[in-house]
């Protein structure tokens, strides 16, 4: 045992290190099949004498293993049940003894744990905290409640359910006694303690805990235990939203547990407020009081700004509660609130230059996305916006007053500029700023347009000084940009490319996302603000330019740190098309394989690497069949080196962009080169990733037929099934079963099918049993018309279908084909499957011999079903899918638990019958020609099956 532990520790370290960790990566996932692997790595982290960096590196280890391997979809456990008793056994006591940092992730595992298992398969939990809750120790004090909080903030986020409230009624009567009483403990021995400087931090990290534990538990109702205490709990949070201790004041930077403590209980307060305004509702005033307080009295080190913006927040939250809202309806107060709040929280900071310099691309990335870090701007901004909501022509006249103030300032003094664009910009600016679009909505009572002319224009274009002002001027125009008309953008788009060419970090950075966001913007009718031509003149260069910016250090971690940059290549090609060939693509491809080379050997910016195989998916798309490029070579070796060496976080982006060159590649035959991955998809190993297996399926329905003598001939096609069968048995991969078996019937003729197909129905079959998602139901009724319509040639067909479920179970095709197959159609959205709903319902009319004879009922029931479809006949265009989706949100990628898709590769929906573009005319000829070549036999089943309406509806069909 010892032996292996060591064992684990090296590989564990090894992970740690650059070099060596995508083996060291490898190595552990051999070792997390052995048993109890899970209780070696408690062990480690449970070992004093191991590194603090090991121990760290075993938790997280430990999480991301009970993630992905505690259990199934269906809640089942996959570890063994002594197993999973000892984890639970020892989980929650290592993880009060352990480091802070250790907790964290011990805390994740738990909550994963508790997602399964709490509260009924765990039980004993609570009551098990609440004994090792002490009043005397606040480390011991402080681990508990980190398990209790890690368990109950779960419940945050959802949405209220009988199970949910089963859960946090059985909490509040095991928990809810301790926590009033833990409340009383750690106030009196705050008080005890306030010259022990070691254990008063304990102390006010318990009161922080516990206020933490006051949200959760108040966050989905309002419990009676805390219902009858709100009054002393209230006393508790006014008390220490007031408190100050000496032993904290030479702090600067960190915030102290006094701060953490405040911005916990303002946290409280914006949801009580929010939530419960009936039962709170007396006490809102003197909590504004409160916080107002704490706002006046802090200063402008960083060890407030959480703090800071929590304050804030909560008077948002006040502010958007109509009759809290008039205490603020008064220009004088107004005016307070501006200068005493506003503004000392707009106002640039020593530290934000600091940050501007020193750290740009965060900088950036806080300014222009938020952060982990609440921002003071931000938060000010929002109550400003607020208010405005509210008050709008009050608002605009005092901040008005303030913005000419700073504009005068300004003309000698740049952080005053500053400081009046940014109040401009938080007045100017009304309902939500989108991502997509910007500023929609302005306030009536200012000109954004003049502004920018007479106080900003001339910042853009200006060399030398400041890089800040020249900032303030690109990001006016970056959220301003749907305010702009083309012809203005035509002026602006010049200095905007030229200060691409600034050697300022952020200067350059915010050009290059501000063009990216224009070139993506659009108008009403949903045309691109600048197109292809506006672009394509300076696309060349401004490529070339990107790609130096990107490529200026060649480390793996700082050639990925800008993802602004990769972003705005990736639009550029995006709008640009085919267009890129007249740009020099073996260059650009160059660039864009370098770079795959450099930051595969360690991934660390998710962002940058989406945007970087979308930038490389844009030109696959537009370029596959050029005469002068060939993608399948260039890309072939940095693409199957990913693979061979298992770049994880790679993998699925690159399976995407195979499937798009085989997809767009018109010679009907595959590469010999990708004969090699055939054998690599259908072994077990990548599949076992979850994040692979989107792509994985997409890629290999695109390559089957292309690949169809190959597959029957070296007896592949049963592994494909195979795949298709574990697939289709997970609730979150049905949808990538069904992508493979509709390639599969697309593919091969009834002859090939037959020895499988009666096997495919019954697992179709037995999931439909099991109440199965709406989403479930349009694939299987997607599946169904697909064979239905493949009559003829292919030997498939309706029958077929009728033949196979017949031998299954006698008489099941009847209620599968009422119950599932003709509601569910009614509900198709997609114009592709509602036009192969029509050419399955025609095709039975006319070629099934079972509706014909036996089904006579369902012969009409099927003729109305089609003319209920016609009414609004489906019109799939021959580009269906060409226009490129809006990217995916990367904001958290994590592959292996998720997958985000490129948009530049997808896929548009199957079409097996391409050359049907008028489906109306098909019916009608369709219809028309059946009916005289049966002498006329299709009216007479009409006029025998269907009601006198329908037979006047059919009639156009026939005639």
């Amino acid at each position: 045992m010892a032996a292996n532990l060591d064992h684990l520790a090296q590989l564990l370290q090894a992970t740690l290190d650059a070099r060596h960790h995508r083996k060291a990566e490898t190595a552990l996932r051999e070792e997390a099949k052995k048993p109890k692997y899970s209780l070696s790595l408690l062990n480690i982290v449970a070992t004093d004498a191991q590194p603090s960096n090991i121990r760290l590196a075993a938790a997280l280890a430990f999480k991301n293993f009970i993630r992905h391997n505690y259990v199934d979809e269906e809640g089942n456990y996959k570890l063994p049940l002594d197993e999973v008793v000892t984890i639970k056994q020892e989980l929650v006591g290592l993880m009060i003894s352990s480091p802070s940092t250790i907790q964290t992730q011990l805390g994740e595992a738990i909550s994963l744990i508790a997602d399964s298992d709490f509260w009924e398969r765990w039980d004993t939990l609570t009551q098990d905290l609440v004994s090792r809750l002490s009043t005397t120790d606040p480390k011991v004090t402080n681990g508990v409640l980190e398990v209790a909080h890690s368990i109950f903030a779960r419940w945050r986020p959802l949405f209220s359910s009988n199970a949910l409230n089963i859960e946090v009624n059985h909490v509040v009567n095991t928990f809810g006694g301790s926590f009033i009483h833990m409340l009383g403990v750690a106030d009196q021995q705050i008080d005890a303690n306030k010259t022990n400087e070691k254990a008063l931090k304990g102390w006010l990290e318990t009161m922080s805990l516990l206020t933490r534990i006051f949200f959760d538990l108040s966050c989905q109702d309002l419990p009676p235990i805390i219902e009858t205490n709100l009054q002393p709990i209230t006393m508790v949070l006014h008390k220490y939203l007031s408190y100050a201790n000496p032993l904290f004041d030479e702090e600067e930077d960190e915030a102290t547990p006094v701060e953490v403590l405040k911005s916990d209980i303002c946290d409280a307060l914006h949801l009580y407020v929010t939530k419960y305004d009936d039962d709170f509702g007396g006490y809102v005033q003197e909590f504004t009081s409160n916080v107002w307080n704490v706002l006046s009295s802090v200063g402008p080190q960083k060890r407030y700004d959480v703090l800071v913006s929590k304050a804030l927040n909560f008077l948002t939250a006040v502010a958007s509660v109509h009759r809290h809202a008039q205490i603020f309806n008064n220009e004088e107060i107004l005016g307070t609130i501006v200068e005493k709040v506003i503004l000392p929280n707009v106002t640039l900071r020593e530290s934000d230059i600091e940050l501007f310099e020193d750290e740009p691309i965060e900088f950036i990335r806080r300014d222009l996305e938020g952060s982990d870090t609440d921002s003071r701007r931000k938060a000010a901004t929002d109550f400003l916006r607020k208010l405005l909501d509210d008050f709008e022509v009050l608002v605009t006249q005092v901040v008005s007053k303030y913005i000419n103030h700073y504009l005068e300032t300004g003309k000698t003094d740049w952080k005053a500029k500053d400081t009046a664009v940014y109040l401009f910009l938080a007045i100017a600016a009304k309902g939500a700023v989108t991502a997509a679009q910007g500023v929609k909505t302005v306030n009536s009572f200012v000109n954004v347009i003049d502004f920018f002319q007479q106080h900003i224009a001339a910042d853009l274009v200006a060399t030398g000084g400041e890089p800040i002002p020249k900032v303030d001027a690109i990001k006016f125009l970056y959220n301003f940009r749907s305010q702009l008309s083309k012809e203005q953008w035509g002026g602006a788009i010049n200095p905007l490319i030229q200060n691409l060419a600034s050697p300022n970090y952020v200067v350059y950075t915010y050009a290059a996302t501000t063009l990216e966001r224009v070139l993506f913007l659009t108008d009403d009718q949903g045309q691109h603000i600048l197109s292809r031509a506006d672009i394509q003149p300076y696309a060349k260069d401004l490529l070339q330019h990107l790609f130096a910016l990107v490529e200026k250090d060649t480390s793996a971690a700082k050639l990925q740190e800008n993802e602004f940059l990769m972003r705005c290549i990736m639009r550029v090609l995006i709008v640009v098309k085919d267009g890129v060939l007249e740009c020099g693509i073996d260059n650009i491809l160059d660039h864009l394989i370098n770079i795959t080379n450099v930051i595969k050997e360690n991934p660390s910016n998710p962002r940058f690497y989406y945007f970087h195989f979308e930038a490389i998916g844009a030109i696959v798309r537009y370029c596959s069949n050029a005469p002068q490029v060939n993608l399948f070579s260039r890309l072939w070796a940095p693409f199957t080196y990913i693979l061979n060496e298992d770049v994880t976080e790679f993998v699925p982006y690159v399976f995407q962009i195979f499937t798009q060159l085989l997809d767009l590649n018109k010679s009907g035959s595959m590469p010999g080169d990708f004969k090699a991955l055939i054998d690599a998809v259908l072994a077990p190993g990548p599949w076992e990733t979850r994040g692979n297996i989107p792509p994985l399926a997409k890629f290999i329905a695109a390559i089957i037929p292309k690949a169809t003598e190959e597959i029957v001939k070296e007896n592949k096609l049963e592994p494909i099934l195979s795949i298709f069968q574990s697939l289709l048995n997970g609730k979150k991969t049905d949808q990538n079963a069904f992508d493979i078996l509709e390639s599969v019937i697309c593919s091969f003729p009834a002859s090939v099918l037959e020895p499988y197909f009666g096997t495919i129905l019954t697992l179709i079959f037995t999931k439909l049993q099991k109440s199965p998602s709406d989403s479930y139901k349009t694939r299987v009724a997607s599946f169904y018309h697909l064979v239905s319509a493949r009559s003829g040639e292919a030997g498939l067909g309706a029958d077929y279908f009728i033949k196979h479920a017949e031998t299954i179970q006698s008489g099941v095709f009847t209620p599968f084909y009422l119950q599932v197959i003709i509601p569910t159609t009614r509900e198709f959205a997609r114009p592709s499957d509602r036009k192969l709903a029509v050419i399955s319902y025609s095709k039975t009319l006319v070629d099934s011999k079972a509706f014909a004879e036996r089904y006579m009922k369902g012969w009409g029931f099927t003729c109305n079903a089609l003319l209920e479809l016609l009414k609004n006949p489906p019109k799939v265009s021959a580009g269906a899918g060409d226009e490129i989706l809006n990217e995916a949100d990367v904001d958290d990628i994590g592959f292996g638990i998720g997958f985000t898709p490129l948009s530049t590769c997808k896929r548009p929906p199957r079409d097996e019958f391409p050359e049907i573009t008028d489906v109306q005319q098909w019916v009608r000829d369709f219809l028309k020609a059946s009916d005289q070549a049966h002498n006329g036999l299709i009216t007479k089943y009409a006029s025998e099956r269907l009601t006198d309406e329908a037979k006047a509806v059919l009639a156009p069909y026939l005639t």
